[in-house]
């Protein structure tokens, strides 16, 4: 026994040992994180290989830098090394819970964001979260503990050289079988899922890291000859106004009512017998509105920047982190802007931080005449206050003497944030009891959904109140999900069904209402997303989007395109869904047959193209080389939303 202790001591003593240990931990660490705290779809033999296999390379290469130092500094940089790469893999569990996706560099880059989110983050913390760091204090003891003599002589560059070259091979080989496996992975790479999978944690930050660098790099080197493939593209996809529709709603004023989290199957939907919205379930049914049913988001990390961007702009959100951070300083052909031109006054209220999502910059890039963020409104009752702002009902009357000020016409936005993850809410507030899945964020979501229903039931009465209803066309649309893939379970209780990919496709649909007096209303089956919300609501008020470089198209026309791109390249459409690199029958939603699937393959094909487009106009900048007869471009530097009653710290 002696012997074996004194052997054990020995190896601990030597730091090639030390880091074979660290390489083992860190592996079997990420493997089991890899295959147990991420959905990532993987199936047969080979994937399985590379799930396991992808963490050694990664362990080796970046552990194995430390062996390039001498003395105990090669036992310190081991042990940051191990630490950060385990503060990394442990930062993207805790952000999968919730997003159902991977931490980007430009999602690091939105600090400013932070500073709200503390209950939302302390809701993703599991007890047993202690476990990914027990292996962080081992390497911690083994570096700082006195019965662990340290080894101080040099390894030698050749040797370690040696083991770096061996962790490159390791990785190169990995790619090899994932290019097998996958085609094309790095070169379409639209989902996350895909890399992590394939090439592991660790090695898809790099890849991350490379892409973020490309795509800043792009407004550099652009130049005026990039923009005319992207205006041919969208003049060939432009689709026509319907005659019945277009100008219903010329002069009028223009209210967008944005719905936090809300999604389409709460509509009609009962729990225990009560309705949970039944004031928008009545407004769905009113004569003068129009309610699109299969209407989906298509946000990706910027969650409710993106749907912003893209209805003011009809423009897709980036691939990787917010449009609102890294590109707020881009020259932009957004909503405010093209109205200013037929008499509009814009603005938009929301009672939170004006900084957050970096709205109080871009907004002025979008050209919005007024920003009425949280230091116009009266936050000091804590009852009012939700975790992201002030509650809907009295952020809405706070805001009707805000709305009043306005001239008209006016283009307005009102954000809300009551039906927010976590879902929490002051009993004191409720009007319907919680569901009983058993998860509390699904539980807790048709409370803070019918406290938001009321409070659009309000706005409408405000709106009868001002004398400003018959005049208004009000938009109504849910921003993204409110409950991710993460909580299935709890889910196949609520929709009674279980949730394969398809039927995970459908709970992407979000309502679109739009209310306009003396339009003819009814149930829209049309297939659509938020790119399409911008070219639909300027033709109901009669002006033509032909000239502008939009992606979506006006969701009344004939020539409507109803496929739908989600921001990862997978797509839905009336008859085909594509899912995960599978084509789906949206009737029976089986896989499709062999002899359908050279039509899906055209599709898909055609979004990633269309995706590809809009990113190279975001992240080149190119409308700035465009301007569209007639139209009057946006001096940000004209906006100032400080609010002068405030005093400054």
């Amino acid at each position: 026994m002696k012997s074996l202790i004194t052997k054990k001591d020995d190896l601990l003593n030597n730091f090639f040992w030390v880091y074979i240990l660290a390489v083992l931990m860190l592996w079997i660490k990420t493997y089991i994180t890899q295959a147990t705290q991420f959905e990532l779809g993987v199936e047969g033999f080979l994937q399985q290989f590379l799930l396991m296999l992808n963490p050694l390379g990664s362990a080796m290469l970046f552990l194995g830098f430390s062996f390039l130092f001498s003395g105990k500094r090669k036992y310190t940089s081991l042990v940051v090394v191990y630490a950060l790469m385990s503060i990394l893999l442990y930062s993207n569990v805790v952000y999968y819970r919730f997003f159902s996706d991977f931490i980007t560099l430009p999602t690091i880059i939105q600090t400013q964001n932070f500073g709200d989110l503390g209950g939302s983050i302390l809701s993703l913390l599991q007890p047993y979260d202690i476990l990914f760091f027990v292996d962080v204090i081992v390497m911690f003891y083994l570096r700082f503990s006195k019965k662990v003599q340290k080894e101080t002589n040099c390894f030698g560059y050749k040797k370690a050289i040696a083991i770096i070259a061996l962790a490159l091979v390791i990785s190169i080989v990995n790619l090899g079988l994932a290019e097998i496996s996958r085609p094309q992975l790095l070169t379409r790479g639209f989902d996350r899922n895909y890399i992590v999978k394939y090439l592991g944690m660790y090695n898809y930050t790099i890849y991350d890291s490379v892409e973020t660098l490309k795509a800043s790099s792009q407004r550099v080197l652009a130049d005026s000859s990039d923009i005319t493939e992207v205006v041919n593209y969208t003049k060939s996809t432009y689709a026509n106004p319907n005659e019945e529709y277009f100008g219903t709603a010329q002069g009028m004023n223009v209210i967008y009512l944005h719905l936090e989290s809300f999604q389409k199957f709460l509509i009609d939907y009962k729990l225990n017998g009560e309705e949970v919205t039944p004031f928008l379930n009545s407004l769905a049914k009113d004569k003068n509105t129009m309610y699109f049913d299969n209407f989906f988001h298509q946000t990706a990390q910027g969650k409710t920047s993106d749907a912003e961007f893209m209805l003011e702009n009809s423009l897709f959100g980036l691939p990787t982190g917010s449009a609102y951070i890294t590109k707020a300083q881009n020259t932009y052909q957004a909503a405010p802007s093209i109205l200013k031109d037929y008499g509009y006054t814009s603005a938009v209220f929301h009672g939170n931080n004006g900084s957050f999502w970096n709205r109080d910059e871009i907004y002025k890039s979008f050209g919005y005449d007024k920003f009425f963020d949280g230091s116009y409104y009266d936050t000091s009752s804590s009852e009012d206050r939700a975790e992201y702002g002030l509650l809907d009902k009295p952020f809405f009357e706070q805001s009707e003497s805000l709305l009043s000020s306005l001239p008209q016409p006016f283009y307005t936005k009102f954000i809300t944030v009551g039906n927010h993850y976590p879902y929490k809410m002051n009993q004191n507030l409720v009007t319907i009891d919680k569901a009983d899945t058993g998860d509390a964020s699904v539980d807790n979501y048709f409370q803070t959904a019918r406290y938001a229903d009321e409070a659009i039931e309000q706005v409408f009465n405000q709106l009868k109140e001002l004398g400003l209803y018959d005049n208004t066309m009000i938009v109504l649309y849910g921003d993204h999900y409110g409950i991710s893939g993460n909580h299935n379970e709890a889910m196949e209780q609520v929709i009674g069904k279980e949730i394969t990919p398809y039927e995970s496709a459908n709970l992407q649909r979000v309502p679109l209402l739009i209310h306009v007096p003396g339009m003819q209303g009814g149930t829209n089956h049309t297939y659509g997303g938020q790119i399409d919300l911008l070219p639909t609501v300027l033709h109901l008020l009669g002006i033509d989007t032909q000239n502008y470089i939009q992606f979506g198209s006006d969701l009344l026309s004939e020539k409507h395109n109803e496929v739908v791109p989600f921001r990862n390249g997978d797509f839905v459409s009336p008859t085909i869904y594509s899912i995960n690199e599978k084509f789906y029958d949206n009737k029976t939603g089986l896989l499709l047959e062999d002899s359908q699937l050279e039509m899906a393959k055209s599709i898909k094909n055609e979004v990633d193209y269309k995706m590809g487009l809009s990113d190279r106009v975001v992240n080149g900048d190119l409308l700035r080389f465009y301007t569209p007869t007639g139209y009057t471009p946006v001096d940000p530097s004209q906006y100032n939303y400080k609010n002068e009653n405030v005093k400054s710290n």
